[in-house]
């Protein structure tokens, strides 16, 4: 048995002023044939598995090129026909296979190809025939197109947002294609348009328990698999939005009729899922009066718009600012990206004294530079943080105190979202005996920072990422949504 693998991933904010080129997926995560470390990445987890499967299994693993590039704009077109058509080159060299495992996001969009991930999908199938299985690990936070669909055989997303179980779910993509491939079952696939858009965090109920029983319905009663598209209000693209997929085994009118069911479940909970947000300084009252009964621990400030993770540029500085001129005075923020400012502290040395301009450089919506007198306090060619298993690069980074303060700000030169408290630790910091830690992330923070943490409280300040989808400028999405539309589906009467 010979198996092909390899990844393409992105995340693509429409709305995002920050371009992907071949240098930010070089910048993020770029290993050729044979060359992806046994630790996985997010949507690259397929690949070690299948190496480590194969080898104490006896069958054949080819690996083709793996490829992340940190969430924002638009790819530019040659860069996504390049990477294409590289992994296609390699799969061609690899052939005659039985199966294609790749590991995908599912939200990428590149100049000229609204679904890439379908194009690619399509030039695999029609490379390899009918008869050879593939397969696809993919983001929750995704589009599925028909066309997707139509040339896949097995398809599972990550069940957890914060996406602590993508290797998990990328054994479970493993195991239904080798499953498949020995003959034992005939995968097909279920879907089930919501027609609804919003947030899903699983560490909240309704979701908790939503997911639960999700996962045990899997491998019962001819169910093979269930997954959540939650959508990416942040892709205007043509099928943005909320979906059921399940696959069974050889049982599409059962699959039909379960995808229906959970699909108009989870639209009973739409007005329910998000976790609550507040405004700036709504915010920052309430996490002064957690810190005023509860200061053992430090309270976790999540700035969830402007994350990089959603293809923001991550520099704003509405929230640090007000802590500022509000004489916050004890805590640590991770990070902001800001290239510029890093080199000068690099030239200026670990120690040195300078004013710095701070942030605010991509965009408007994100808020005015801050103008700052700092020292140095530390500096490294090669930041990095954890996501579970996975190791992400910060590129260079600086961390920064302005004078006469407490105050730690860890700055960065390659683009990611806080996932874990070792951002802090790595640069040097002692965050668990700050008063306040300021992040930039929506969720995926949360397994790695409530266990360090008095409380979390959510803030959306201004960002210029789409925050509201009922009043979002969608050109290409459809506008039949929840919550554009108060019940598109006709369910609440």
């Amino acid at each position: 048995m010979r198996i092909f693998t390899a990844s393409l991933a992105t995340e693509t904010n429409t709305f995002s002023p920050v371009p992907t080129d071949m240098n930010a997926f070089k910048a993020a995560f770029y290993a050729g044939p044979g060359e992806h470390p046994d630790t996985p990445t997010l949507c690259s987890s397929v690949v070690p598995i299948l190496r480590r499967r194969g080898k104490a299994e006896n069958f054949t693993v080819i690996e083709g090129t793996s490829c992340w590039a940190e969430p924002a704009g638009l790819i530019q077109r040659q860069t996504y026909e390049t990477l294409r058509d590289q992994i296609l080159d390699e799969l061609k060299a690899a052939m005659p296979v039985n199966g294609v495992v790749l590991g995908l996001h599912g939200a990428m969009v590149a100049q000229g190809y609204d679904d890439p991930e379908g194009d690619f999908l399509q030039r695999i199938r029609e490379l390899v025939g009918t008869d050879v299985l593939i397969a696809a690990e993919f983001d929750p936070h995704s589009h599925l197109t028909a066309r997707r669909v139509a040339n896949l055989d097995i398809m599972a997303t990550f069940l957890e947002f914060p996406h602590t179980d993508f290797e998990q779910r990328g054994e479970h993509v493993v195991e239904l294609a080798l499953q498949a491939l020995r003959g034992e079952i005939r995968p097909v696939i279920s879907t089930f348009d919501c027609r609804m858009i919003t947030i899903f965090p699983t560490s909240r109920e309704p979701m908790r328990s939503f997911v639960n029983r999700l996962q045990a319905l899997e491998g019962k009663d001819g169910v093979l698999s269930v997954s959540v598209i939650h959508g990416f209000m942040a892709g205007d693209v043509e099928d943005m939005g909320s979906r059921i997929v399940v696959i069974t085994d050889n049982d599409k009118d059962k699959g039909d009729a379960l995808a229906a069911a959970l699909g108009r479940e989870l639209y009973g909970m739409r007005k329910d899922t998000a976790m609550p947000m507040l405004g700036t300084e709504a915010g920052l009252d309430f996490a002064v009066s957690i810190r005023g009964a509860q200061p053992e621990k430090p309270v976790l400030i999540a700035d969830v718009w402007d994350n990089p993770g959603g293809g923001v540029a991550g520099d704003a500085t509405h929230i640090l600012r007000r802590m500022l001129e509000r004489g916050m005075d004890d805590f640590a923020v991770a990070a902001i990206w800001d290239p510029i400012a890093v080199t000068f502290c690099h030239a200026a040395g670990q120690g040195a004294e300078l004013k710095l301009r701070v942030g605010g450089k991509s965009s408007p919506e994100g808020g005015e530079p801050l103008d700052l007198r700092v020292t140095v306090e530390r500096v490294f060619h090669a930041g990095w943080q954890s996501f579970r298993n996975s190791r992400v690069t910060l590129g260079s980074t600086a961390v920064i105190r302005p004078v006469g303060t407490n105050i730690d700000i860890v700055l960065i030169t390659s683009r990611t979202q806080t996932y874990e408290p070792d951002i802090f630790s790595n640069q040097g910091i002692d965050f668990a005996n700050k008063a306040y830690l300021l992040i930039k992330s929506t969720n995926h923070f949360y397994a790695g920072f409530q266990p360090i943490s008095s409380e979390i409280v959510y803030v959306a300040a201004p960002t210029s990422y789409p925050t509201d989808p009922a009043t979002t400028p969608y050109l290409k999405a459809s506008l039949q949504l929840w919550p554009r539309v108060a019940d598109p589906l006709g369910l609440d009467g």
